[in-house]
C-alpha cells in the first residue's frame, strides 16, 4: 500500500502546486511563474541527484531530452497561461485528456495499442469534458464543447494535454535510459534554460520581480519537486498506469481548491465532470 500513499501525495502536491501557481500569477506574469517552476524544481532536485549519482547516458537519453525538454518548455508556459486566464476548476480537469490523446500517440512512438477498456475510458473522458460546461447546453447540444474551445484557458489546456501525450512517451524512453531522478533533474534543467531567453525578452526586470515573490515562487517549485519525487518513488513499487491513475485525482483536488480558495462558481457540474473524466482515466489504466 506504500505506492498508493505515495500516489495520493503525488496528486495532492500537484494540486497544491497549481494553487501556488495561481496565487503567484496575481503579482507576476506567466513568464516569471513558468521559468520559476522549472528553475526551483531543479534547485530542490539537486540534492537527490548528488545523493543518487549520475547514471550512464546514451544517445536515446539525449534525443529524448532534446524533444521532451523543448516541448515541455512550451507546455509549461501554456499551462501557466491557462490557469491565469481561466478558473482552475475549468482548466485543470482537461489534463485528464492526456491519456485519450496517448491512444493516438503511443502506438506511433512506443508501439503501445488500445484495448476494450481504453475505448470505454475514451467515452467517459469525452462525457466528463462535456459536463464541465453543461450550463451552455441551452444554446445547443454542441455548445459545451464550443465553450471549451472558445474560452482561452481551456483552449490552452487542450493543447497542453495533447503535447503531454507526446512527451509522456519520451519521458518513458528518457527514464529507461537514465534514472527517474536524473531524468527529472535534466528535464527541468533543460526547460529552465529554454525558458530563460523568453523570460528576459518578455518581462522587464525579471530578477527584481522574482526576488519580490521569491518565497511563493520557491514554494511552488518545492511542491512540484516533492510531487514528482513521490511519483518516481511510487513507480519503483508498482505499475506506471496505476500511479498515473492515482495522480490524475489531482484534477478533483484542483476543482475543490478552485472553489474554496478562489471562490470559483459552478462547482457541482465541474466536480461531476472532473469525476467522470477521472473514472475514464481509471478505465484506460486497466
Amino acid at each position: 500500500m506504500t505506492w498508493l500513499i505515495l500516489g495520493i501525495f503525488t496528486a495532492f502536491f500537484e494540486a497544491v502546486k497549481d494553487v501556488f501557481g495561481k496565487q503567484n500569477l496575481k503579482k507576476s506574469d506567466e513568464y516569471v511563474v513558468a521559468w520559476s517552476l522549472a528553475f526551483f524544481s531543479v534547485i530542490f532536485l539537486t540534492p537527490w541527484v548528488i545523493y543518487t549519482g549520475i547514471p550512464a547516458l546514451n544517445s536515446q537519453f539525449w534525443f529524448s531530452l532534446l524533444i521532451g525538454g523543448s516541448i515541455n518548455a512550451v507546455t509549461t508556459l501554456l499551462y501557466i497561461k491557462a490557469i491565469k486566464v481561466s478558473d482552475l476548476s475549468l482548466t485543470v480537469p482537461l489534463v485528464a485528456l492526456t491519456p485519450l490523446f496517448m491512444l493516438l500517440t503511443s502506438p506511433l512512438i512506443v508501439g503501445e495499442y488500445p484495448n476494450f477498456f481504453d475505448y470505454i475510458g475514451i467515452l467517459l473522458i469525452v462525457a466528463g469534458s462535456y459536463l464541465l460546461n453543461i450550463k451552455e447546453k441551452s444554446q445547443g447540444y454542441l455548445a459545451p464543447f464550443k465553450a471549451l474551445l472558445n474560452e482561452p484557458g481551456p483552449k490552452f489546456m487542450l493543447i497542453v494535454a495533447f503535447l503531454w501525450s507526446i512527451t509522456s512517451n519520451f519521458d518513458k524512453i528518457g527514464v529507461k535510459n537514465s534514472s527517474p531522478i536524473f531524468w527529472l533533474f535534466s528535464l527541468f534543467g533543460t526547460m529552465s534554460i529554454l525558458l530563460l531567453p523568453i523570460l528576459l525578452h518578455k518581462t522587464p526586470n525579471p530578477g527584481t520581480k522574482i526576488l519580490k515573490q521569491l518565497p511563493m515562487l520557491a514554494t511552488m517549485g518545492f511542491f512540484n519537486a516533492i510531487g514528482v519525487l513521490c511519483q518516481m518513488q511510487a513507480l519503483t513499487l508498482t505499475l506506471v498506469v496505476q500511479v498515473i491513475a492515482i495522480k490524475r485525482t489531482s484534477v478533483l483536488m484542483g476543482v475543490l481548491f478552485g472553489h474554496f480558495i478562489f471562490k470559483e462558481k459552478d462547482i457541482q457540474q465541474r466536480l461531476l465532470g472532473a469525476g467522470i473524466m477521472i473514472l475514464g482515466v481509471f478505465f484506460i489504466s486497466l
